[in-house]
């Protein structure tokens, strides 16, 4: 089989380390790709985006199967681009897609279908002032988020009420662009969070990953700006048997559901974006492919060949394809550059890969030079996975290996999973 994959960062090496290993494929090409993924198939110059060149490529080569890494191009319309063409795709709709690419979409889906979320009211610039009193009527810290993509930027959450009225007045003014000119305020929940990850099939199918926790605040202590993630950890201790089988009864089920009696085509992943209150799972957010850095954790622990459950669910037949799940942990940890994530410098040569072992770095901003040389091009660069008997145990690991890597100002957190370590059985 041949596969194209769509994308550039830490989750794509992550799958085109997972992909390159089945025996069903023949040859992997990955579009843009980056300074790491070459050592799973070739990278091919690309943007996810460029659906005719990605066409011509995929007639030119024979293409079987496209899977698409981020969020852009199925929210613009790759599936249905392709549809008919012959070549499958993993991943939904573009009607599918829009539970990431609209806030609004996404939360009248979930109340349409009795999934348990936050409450909430979207406005416009017309509707501003019934904003101010909606935001009024809650209790802080507020929750604005922009109806659109906006690059993992478009969340504000806000202790103070005259600042959150002001952000609201900014958003619908344009901060982040179209991305704003709808924005859902929505009520605060308290809790831990996790990721829950479906493959389906679009026909009732459908298959959980291993759960996984990720970490997005630069500091440690989860302080600091916002981040694509730091981190992350597989399994969380806390998605017990007692508490997946809600999300599976309560939330997967009726998302399967609501998709197929509103007639819309989904084949492909679907990221619950969860929190635990209380017990309780609740949906914070969908998005339409695999987390960063969560894949780089889940990866390590997916036993099965994961192209054959991926073509199956972009076929519309995952009939008993297994899913078999690692017992062990698996903890993921960011390096990134000085200054992430405001600006930082570019080019920075990076050395020491050759002397990891037992552990994986999966490239994320990173870009090989003409003369061989690899180095940074990215915030986050390199995302170190290990496997252990314990989160400390695969913690100790990746921490080990970090240490071997090196380029100008690195930075890691040195506190992932430590939250999770007292929950362990």
């Amino acid at each position: 089989m041949k596969v194209l994959l769509l994308g550039s960062g830490g989750r794509e090496s992550a799958l085109a380390w997972k992909i390159s290993q089945s025996p069903l494929l023949e040859q992997l090409y990955i579009a843009p790709g980056n300074g790491g993924t070459d050592t799973y198939g070739i990278n091919v110059a690309i943007a996810p985006t460029d659906f005719p060149a990605i066409a011509d490529f995929v007639k030119d080569n024979g293409i079987d199967l496209i899977v698409a890494g981020n969020e852009d191009p199925l929210v613009a319309g790759l599936y249905d681009y392709f549809e008919g063409s012959g070549v499958r795709v993993c991943g939904p709709s573009k009607a599918g897609a829009a539970l990431e690419g609209s806030k609004d979409f996404a939360k009248r889906f979930m109340e349409a279908n009795g999934i348990p979320t936050a409450r909430y009211r979207s406005f416009t610039a017309d509707t501003l002032e019934e904003g101010y009193s909606f935001l009024e009527s809650l209790k802080p810290p507020y929750v604005l988020k922009a109806d659109g993509l906006a690059a993992g930027k478009g969340v504000l959450i806000i202790d103070s009420l005259e600042e959150a009225k002001k952000s609201l007045a900014e958003m619908l003014d344009g901060m982040f662009g179209k991305s704003s000119a709808t924005v859902v305020i929505e009520e605060f929940l308290s809790g831990i969070e996790c990721s829950v990850f479906v493959l389906t099939d679009g026909n009732g199918g459908y298959r959980i990953l291993p759960v996984a926790k990720d970490y997005k605040r630069i500091g440690e202590g989860d302080t600091g700006l916002n981040t694509g993630g730091m981190g992350a950890v597989s399994p969380v201790p806390f998605a017990d048997e007692e508490f997946m089988e809600k999300v599976r009864s309560r939330i997967i089920l009726p998302t399967l559901r609501g998709l197929t009696e509103a007639g819309i085509t989904y084949r492909g992943f679907i990221f619950l974006g969860l929190i635990n209150v209380e017990g309780e799972p609740m949906v914070i957010e969908y998005n339409v492919r695999m987390g960063d850095p969560e894949t780089e954790a889940v990866m390590l622990r997916i036993d099965s060949d994961l192209l054959a459950l991926m073509d199956a669910a972009a076929s519309g037949s995952l009939g008993d394809l297994e899913l078999r799940q690692s017992p062990q942990t698996a903890v993921t940890v960011m390096m990134v550059s000085q200054g992430y994530p405001g600006s930082y410098p570019k080019g920075l040569p990076i050395t020491g890969l050759e002397k990891v072992s037992g552990s994986i770095p999966f490239h994320a901003g990173t870009k090989r030079q003409a003369d061989g040389l690899l180095v940074t091009s990215g915030g986050r660069v390199i995302s170190v996975s290990s496997l252990g008997s314990s989160i400390a145990d695969a913690l100790a690991k990746s921490y080990e290996a970090i240490s071997l890597i090196e380029f100008e100002g690195k930075y890691s957190r040195r506190d992932i999973g430590r939250d999770l370590m007292a929950l362990e059985h």
